[in-house]
C-alpha cells in the first residue's frame, strides 16, 4: 500500500548535511520524494512509498544526521505524486 506524507522539520537542520542524509535514508528504505531547505531555516520534504518505508523515514528524520538538532517534526497526509526517485531540491 503506497502512502505519502508532507513533512516539515525545524531545529538546526540546515548546513548539517540534512538533505543529503535524508536522500541516503530514503534510498536505503526504498522511499521516493524530495527534500528542500526553506527560507525560515526549516527543511520541507515529501515522502512516498510503502507505508513501512515512509514511517521509518519519518522516524529517522526525527533524530536527523550527526550535527543536526531536530526540535519539531510536523507530518501531514499527502497525495502520492507517483515519483520514481528521491531528489534534493533547492
Amino acid at each position: 500500500m503506497m502512502i505519502a506524507r508532507h513533512v516539515r522539520v525545524r531545529g538546526r537542520v540546515q548546513g548539517v548535511w540534512f538533505r543529503a542524509w535524508t536522500r541516503e535514508q530514503a534510498a536505503e528504505l526504498g522511499a521516493a520524494g524530495w527534500v528542500r531547505n526553506c527560507p525560515d531555516g526549516s527543511v520541507e520534504a515529501h515522502f512516498e512509498g510503502d507505508k513501512r518505508a515512509v514511517e521509518q523515514l519519518i522516524d529517522r528524520i526525527s533524530s536527523g544526521p550527526p550535527g543536526a538538532r531536530v526540535d519539531d517534526v510536523q507530518v501531514e497526509t499527502a497525495d502520492p505524486a507517483q515519483l520514481g526517485s528521491f531528489d534534493v531540491r533547492r
